[in-house]
C-alpha cells in the first residue's frame, strides 16, 4: 500500500495536486487524515478530511454556510451563465431558497413516489441489458450506467425520449466547472451548456404550463405550480438543471464504480453472487468506498478554530468526503470493501439539512442495476482499458470497457 510522508502532504495544494492524485487520491487521503486533517491552502482556503469534522460542519448551518456568491465571483465572473446557475441551485444555497426548493423536491421523492418508479426502472435496466446481449465488447458507462439515470430523471420531468440525448454532455460540462482549476475551454463549454440547457427547459416549461402533468409524479409540474410566490423563473430553470445534473452524475458513478470495484475484490463479488440480498448493505458500501462526490464546500461565518488551527471568518472549506469515508476513526478497515459492513454511516450524500434529497432514489437505482446486471452477466470481465473521468470533485469512469461472457 503506497504511503505518503508528512513532508509531502503538509504542502498539499488542491488547486495543483501532486502527481498521481487524480488517478488514485486514497494514499493522499490517508496522509491528510494522519498528518494534516486541517490543511491550509495557499489561496486562504482549508482542506478538511476527518469524518467527525465534516459530520459536525454539515449539521451546523450557523457557523458554516453553503452560499457561494462571493467564492464563485473570481472563479466564474459575476455575469456569466455558470455563476447564475451555481449560485441559484439548491446545493449552493441556504434558507430561504434552499428550504423552498427542498420542500418541493421532498414531496416529489417520498417513499411512495420512489416505489412507483421501481417498475419503470426495472424495465429500463432490462432493456439496456437486452441491448448489450450478443455484443463482444461493451462500455459499461456508455452502454449501461450513464443511461439509467438519464431515463429515470427524464421520466420524472416527463421529457420526450428524443430530447434526452444532450443531457449527459450538458451535465458533465456544468458540473465539471466545479473543479478546483479550469481551462478557458472548460469555462466556455460550461457556460454554453447552461445557456443551451436553459433554452431547452424554457420551452419545456412553457409547454408544461399549457398542458400540466400530474404533480404527484411530474416534478416539473410540481415545480411550476409552486412557482407563483415561491420560485422566480431563473430559480425554477436553474434548479431544474441542478436536479437533472445531480440525479445523473451520482448514480452513473455509483453504478460504474460498483461494477469496477467488484473486480478488485473477487471475494466480495463471489459473496454477492452467492447471496444477492447482500446488495441491501452493499450499495452503501459502494457509496462509502468510492464516493461518487469526493469534495464538498462550506464557508465560515465567524472566526473558528479546528485542531488548533485558526480559521478566519469568510474562509472556504474544502470538505474531502472521499477521505472522511475512509477515516479509520469512523470505519474499521476503511480501505477494504466489505459489502456486509454495519453500521455504515458514510457521508457520500453529505449530511444535515443538505442531505441529498434523492439519496433513496440513487440507492434504489444502484441496488437494482447491480443486481440485475450480475444476474444477467455474472462472468463479465473488465478489459484493463478503463478511463477515469479525470476530475477531483467527482469520482467515476468516463469509459469502462468489458466483455460480458
Amino acid at each position: 500500500m503506497t504511503e505518503i510522508s508528512r513532508d509531502m502532504i503538509e504542502g498539499f495544494n488542491l488547486t495543483n495536486p501532486p502527481e498521481g492524485f487524480v488517478d488514485n487520491p486514497f494514499p493522499f487521503y490517508r496522509a491528510l487524515l494522519k498528518y494534516a486533517p486541517v490543511c491550509p491552502q495557499r489561496d486562504g482556503s482549508y482542506v478538511l478530511s476527518r469524518f467527525a469534522d465534516l459530520d459536525r460542519i454539515y449539521r451546523d448551518t450557523t457557523l458554516y454556510i453553503s452560499d457561494k456568491k462571493q467564492a464563485f465571483l473570481p472563479k466564474f465572473g459575476g455575469d456569466t451563465p455558470l455563476y447564475e446557475h451555481h449560485t441559484t441551485s439548491l446545493v449552493f444555497n441556504d434558507p430561504p431558497l434552499h428550504t423552498r426548493v427542498r420542500k418541493i423536491m421532498v414531496g416529489a421523492l417520498n417513499a411512495r413516489a420512489i416505489a412507483n418508479m421501481e417498475p419503470g426502472l426495472i424495465e429500463t435496466i432490462d432493456m439496456l441489458l437486452d441491448d448489450m446481449d450478443g455484443e463482444e465488447d461493451v462500455d459499461l458507462i456508455e452502454d449501461f450506467a450513464s443511461k439509467i439515470p438519464i431515463q429515470i430523471i427524464g421520466n420524472m420531468f416527463d421529457m420526450p425520449m428524443a430530447d434526452r440525448e444532450p443531457l449527459r454532455d450538458w451535465s458533465l460540462a456544468i458540473l465539471g466547472a466545479l473543479e478546483p482549476t479550469l481551462t478557458d475551454e472548460q469555462l466556455a463549454t460550461g457556460n454554453k451548456a447552461v445557456v443551451d440547457f436553459k433554452v431547452y427547459l424554457k420551452d419545456l416549461t412553457d409547454e408544461r404550463r399549457k398542458n400540466p402533468g400530474d404533480p404527484a409524479t411530474d416534478v416539473l409540474t410540481r415545480l411550476i405550480e409552486s412557482e407563483e410566490g415561491e420560485l422566480s423563473e431563473t430559480e425554477l430553470l436553474q434548479n431544474c438543471i441542478f436536479i437533472l445534473n445531480a440525479g445523473h452524475e451520482t448514480t452513473t458513478n455509483l453504478i460504474g464504480n460498483a461494477l469496477a470495484v467488484l473486480h478488485e475484490f473477487p471475494d466480495q463479488m463471489a459473496a454477492l453472487k452467492a447471496d444477492p440480498d447482500l446488495i441491501k448493505t452493499g450499495v452503501d458500501e459502494f457509496l462509502r468506498f468510492l464516493s461518487p462526490n469526493q469534495l464538498g464546500n462550506r464557508e465560515t461565518t465567524e472566526d473558528i478554530e479546528i485542531d488548533g488551527i485558526q480559521i478566519p471568518k469568510g474562509s472556504n472549506l474544502h470538505l474531502v468526503i472521499g477521505a472522511a469515508n475512509r477515516d479509520p476513526a469512523q470505519f474499521e478497515y476503511p480501505d477494504v470493501l466489505d459489502l456486509s459492513r454495519k453500521p455504515n454511516r458514510h457521508l457520500a450524500f453529505a449530511g444535515g439539512p443538505h442531505l441529498c434529497v434523492g439519496f433513496q432514489l440513487a440507492r434504489m437505482e444502484g441496488r437494482i442495476a447491480v443486481t440485475r446486471f450480475l444476474n444477467r452477466y455474472p462472468n463479465y470481465k473488465l478489459t484493463g482499458k478503463a478511463e477515469l473521468g479525470g476530475r477531483l470533485r467527482f469520482r467515476g469512469y468516463a469509459k469502462l470497457p468489458a466483455t460480458l461472457n
